[in-house]
Formats: structure tokens, C-alpha cells, sequence
């Protein structure tokens, strides 16, 4: 690399989150874990009730939680206990967050919105749970405030998606990413790695696919095979077998030469539920894992965008 990669203060070869707050908000920024009390399409019998395939809230069985302003001050409350000064973004991502009446998604988001240390809103959500009359409340929403749509989008192949039981085709996701793109609103796409039955190649196709429409924001998660989910009998079963630690971290690596530097990288790896988690067990190291996704950039070096092509 004959440059410092230039998303980056340190050593790091992709444009991270902490770089990306600190340079937009000058310090920084934690999220607020909040549950609206949303089910989503593959749970209340409009497209399923099992969910997805890999999802643990499939059984149907759903608590709504503490009221907001209870949620809110928990989450603040916990966030402060590690900087005292800390400002937060709500993030609401319990199921699919705008898959209610726009009154219900109006009351919620704007209590969050108008609390003290609250500076932005994340809200994720479904490209099939977009309608106009919501996507004109967001638009509004994003004149106000912070605003990040996170859709779930997992694989851009869609053979894959309809085995794991996603319920819209790719098409329909990129119709309401387009229009998300139209309003400004800043999106941030959620990818799986080690769905079952695609191999490495699909993976990287699938970043090669998202990285040429310049999402603001990625986030890479891992298959995490939790109890009690379709996942966990084929598990068991022997006809799924979750990524090493090897192939996840070149899949990533690779991955990340096909977004443009200035997508936001949210998330390298994700946090499975100890008391739920069946495979892989190597994930619940995430800062080893972190660190060899760094160690093989320099390797191979190679960076973010590498292979982006616009």
C-alpha cells in the first residue's frame, strides 16, 4: 500500500465506525439498544411465522418491553458508567422498526429523539416494510435529526435468501434503497457470511454487488447458529457446517476491497448469545478476530476499496 489508507488515524485499512463518529461528531458515540414492541412480516403470518431461518425470535414468542423513556434512561444510564460524557444514538433494533402505522412510529421515534443525550436515531428495518407514507415521515425525520436506516439485506443472491426464508426478492430491496438514495437518507446494509450452502465466492460477490451502489454504511456479520433456530437442526444434523475463523477472515478481507473508502464499515463480526450460541465457538473471541482481519490486510496488503470500481 503506498499510502496511509485515508479513512484511518491509525493503523487500520478500512473506514471504521470510531474513525467515523469521531471525524462527524468530533467525540464518541454509543448506541442505545432499544425494543419498540415491533414483530416483522416473517413472525406475525404475513410472509411466516417461523422467521428467518437463522433468527431465535422464531418461535413467535415475543415480550414487549419496558416503556421507552424506561429503555432510554437504562441505556444512558449504562452507556455513562463507561464515558460520563457520552451522547448516544437510539437505536431500535428489535425486529423490523417501521413495520407499524406511522402514528405508532412517530410517537416512538420522536420521545427518542427530543431525550436529553440522545443525538440521532438507527432504526432497522425490512426493504419490504417501506411504504410511502413511511418513507415520508423518515424523510421528514432526517431533516430533524440524525438519521440511519439499517436493512437487512444478508445475500444479494436470492436462491440463498429464499432457503433461509427471507421473504423479498433482491429487486425489492434495491427498489427501496434507491428511494432511500432519492431522499438522502443515510443507509446502512446488514450482510451475512456462512449462510448455508454459498461458499466464499457468493460471499464476495455479494459485497462486490453492494460496494458498486456506495452504501453510506456496511455492517458484516457472522452466521451465528443459535438454539432453537432452523439453523440449529441442520446443525445438528450435519448438513450445515458454520465458516472457520480462516475462511470468515479472508471472506471479510476480501470483501472489503470492494466497497468504496467511504463506506462507514459498522460492524467486521458480530456477538452471538453465550447461553444460545451452538457454532461457531472461535466467535466468541471478537477482538482476536478483529485483530487477525487486520493482520491479514497487512499480509496481503490490501485495503478497503482495492478492488472497487466504482
Amino acid at each position: 500500500m503506498s499510502s496511509k489508507f485515508p479513512c484511518s488515524d491509525d493503523n487500520k485499512r478500512y473506514h471504521s465506525l470510531f474513525y467515523y463518529n469521531k471525524h462527524r461528531f468530533g467525540h464518541r458515540v454509543y448506541k442505545a439498544v432499544l425494543n419498540g414492541g415491533f414483530t416483522c412480516p416473517n413472525l406475525d403470518g404475513s410472509k411466516g411465522t417461523q422467521g428467518c431461518a437463522f433468527c431465535d425470535g422464531g418461535s413467535g414468542a415475543f415480550t414487549k418491553a419496558l416503556p421507552l423513556q424506561k429503555q432510554l434512561e437504562l441505556e444512558l444510564s449504562r452507556i455513562r458508567k463507561q464515558n460520563p460524557d457520552a451522547k448516544a444514538i437510539a437505536y431500535f433494533q428489535v425486529h423490523t422498526n417501521t413495520y407499524a402505522p406511522v402514528d405508532y412510529l412517530r410517537n416512538l421515534f420522536e420521545q427518542a429523539i427530543s431525550y436529553s443525550g440522545i443525538i440521532g436515531i438507527s432504526i432497522g428495518t425490512r426493504p419490504d416494510c417501506l411504504p410511502d407514507n413511511v418513507l415520508d415521515y423518515l424523510s421528514d425525520l432526517h431533516q430533524r435529526t440524525y438519521l440511519t436506516i439499517e436493512l437487512g439485506i444478508q445475500t444479494a443472491h436470492d436462491a440463498t435468501a429464499e432457503a433461509f426464508g427471507r421473504g423479498y426478492a433482491f429487486s425489492e430491496f434495491l427498489e427501496s434503497y434507491q428511494r432511500l438514495q432519492s431522499l438522502n437518507i443515510r443507509t446502512c446494509l446488514h450482510i451475512i457470511n456462512g449462510l448455508h450452502q454459498e461458499s466464499i465466492a457468493d460471499m464476495i460477490q455479494t459485497a462486490e454487488i453492494l460496494g458498486r451502489l456506495r452504501p453510506q454504511a456496511v455492517k458484516i456479520q457472522l452466521l451465528h447458529v443459535l438454539k432453537d433456530t432452523r439453523y440449529a437442526d441442520l446443525y445438528q444434523s450435519g448438513e450445515y457446517h458454520p465458516m472457520t475463523q480462516e475462511d470468515y477472515i479472508f471472506t471479510v478481507v476480501k470483501q472489503l476491497e470492494y466497497f468504496p473508502p467511504e463506506t462507514v464499515i459498522e460492524r467486521l463480526t458480530g456477538d452471538g448469545e453465550k447461553a444460545k450460541l451452538l457454532a461457531p465457538l472461535w466467535s466468541r473471541d471478537k477482538i482476536r478476530t478483529l485483530g487477525y482481519i487486520d493482520k491479514l490486510q497487512v499480509q496481503l496488503d490490501t485495503w478497503q476499496g482495492k478492488s472497487y470500481s466504482g
